[in-house]
C-alpha cells in the first residue's frame, strides 16, 4: 500500500495521550488504548472506521504505556504503518498533535480522539471536506446538553461552522452540535499552532471560524466516548449490537461471549461481554457488564454495570453495582456494593 499515489491517502494521528484515571485500576496494568472491548482493544476499534485503502500511516501520539503499545501493534498485521509519537510531558490536544508534524507526509490529515466509537464514515467526511476548500473540518454530533464538549455555531445552510465555543454553560451554547472528535486537517493549520502545550478546542478552532475556514460534519449513527465506566459499557454493548468482534459470539444479539463458558441454573445473563474461562454460579444475575477472562463468580450474586477484571474469583450471594474491580481479586462471600473500585483502596 504504501508508495501508491492515490488522491485521498492520508495519515491519521490517534490522540492518546491521557492516563486514563478514570478507569482505574483496570489502567494502571495497561494505557487506556489497549483495554479490551470485547476481543479487541479500544484503540482497535476506534481506528476500525478508517477505510484501509485510504490510510497510509497511523501515528499514535502518546504519553503512557509506550512500551506495550509498541509491542502490541508489533503483532497485529494491519494494512497501514503504525508509529507511536511518545509525549515525554502534557501538550494537550494541540500540542500533541503538532508533536506529530514530522512524521506526516504533505497531504490531508485526519485526527481521531482515542477514546470514541463511532459510526462516522470518514471517506464522506473526506470528501465534503474537500467540497468546502476550507482548511479544518470537524464531525458534529448532536446531544441535549453541550455544555461539556466544544460547540458549532452552524446555520444548518451550509457546512461553515462560524463560531465554535469550548464547554460553554448550557443557556450560552451557539447550538447543540459539539466537536465530536474527528478532525480533517490542511498542512497549513499546523503554521497556525503555538509551540508547547495547548488546546484546539480554544486555540486553534476559534480563530479558524473566525477565518471561515473550518467545516463542520454532521452524522448520525453512534457516538460513544469510552473514558468512563459507564461509558466503557456503553461502548460495549453498542459494539455487540454493531457485531465488532473477530471471535467469540452473540447467539441471542444480548450478549457476547467467548468459550469455553459456563453458567449455573437460573442465572440471568444480560448485556455482557464475557470472555474466555469464565463460569457464573447458579441463580446468578449478570447484567450490562464486562467480564474479562478466567472470572469465576459464585452462586446467587448480582453483577450489574460493572467491569470485572482478569483473574477475578466473586464469591456467593455478592451485590456488585457500577464497580471496577481489579484484575486477580477476591471479593469476599456476600459484599454489597454500589460504585467504586474494588479493592476500595486505589
Amino acid at each position: 500500500m504504501r508508495g501508491t499515489v492515490l488522491a485521498n491517502l492520508m495519515d491519521v494521528i490517534v490522540l492518546a495521550g491521557g492516563f486514563g484515571t478514570r478507569l482505574r485500576p483496570w489502567t494502571r496494568h495497561a494505557p487506556k488504548p489497549l483495554i479490551p472491548i470485547l476481543d479487541r482493544t479500544m484503540i482497535e476499534h476506534v481506528v476500525s472506521i478508517l477505510p484501509a485503502n485510504m490510510v497510509d500511516k497511523v501515528l499514535i501520539a502518546a504519553g503512557y504505556g509506550i512500551d506495550q503499545m509498541r509491542a502490541h501493534f508489533a503483532k497485529l498485521d494491519l494494512q497501514y504503518e503504525v508509529v507511536i509519537v511518545e509525549e515525554t510531558e502534557p501538550l494537550g490536544t494541540g500540542g500533541a498533535i503538532a508533536n506529530c508534524r514530522p512524521h506526516l507526509g504533505e497531504g490531508t490529515c485526519c485526527v481521531i480522539n482515542g477514546d470514541l466509537l463511532t459510526s462516522l464514515r470518514v471517506d464522506e467526511m473526506l470528501a465534503a471536506h474537500k467540497s468546502s476548500g476550507t482548511l479544518a473540518s470537524i464531525s458534529l454530533w448532536e446531544v441535549e446538553d453541550p455544555s461539556r464538549f466544544g460547540v458549532a455555531d452552524n446555520d444548518g445552510q451550509t457546512t461553515l461552522i462560524r463560531r465554535f465555543q469550548e464547554k460553554p454553560p448550557r443557556e450560552e451554547a451557539y447550538s447543540n452540535l459539539i466537536n465530536a472528535g474527528t478532525y480533517l486537517l490542511e498542512p497549513e493549520v499546523f503554521d497556525r499552532m503555538p509551540e508547547g502545550a495547548f488546546s484546539m478546542e480554544r486555540i486553534v478552532f476559534p480563530a479558524l471560524a473566525e477565518d471561515g475556514q473550518l467545516s463542520g460534519f454532521p452524522f448520525e449513527g453512534h457516538f460513544v466516548d469510552a473514558g468512563t465506566p459507564p461509558s466503557y459499557i456503553e461502548a460495549m454493548q453498542t459494539s455487540i449490537r454493531n457485531r465488532a468482534w473477530i471471535s467469540g459470539d452473540s447467539a441471542d444479539g444480548e450478549n457476547w461471549i467467548c468459550q469455553p463458558f459456563q453458567v449455573g441454573g437460573d442465572s440471568e445473563i444480560t448485556g455482557n461481554a464475557i470472555s474466555e474461562n469464565c463460569q457464573i454460579g447458579a441463580g446468578c444475575s449478570i447484567v450490562s457488564s464486562a467480564l474479562l477472562s478466567s472470572v469465576v463468580i459464585g452462586n446467587d450474586s448480582v453483577v450489574k454495570g460493572c467491569m470485572v477484571g482478569k483473574n477475578v474469583n466473586i464469591g456467593h450471594g455478592c451485590n456488585l453495582q457500577n464497580v471496577v474491580i481489579d484484575h486477580g481479586t477476591i471479593v469476599p462471600e456476600g459484599h454489597v456494593q454500589d460504585g467504586g473500585v474494588f479493592p476500595t483502596a486505589d
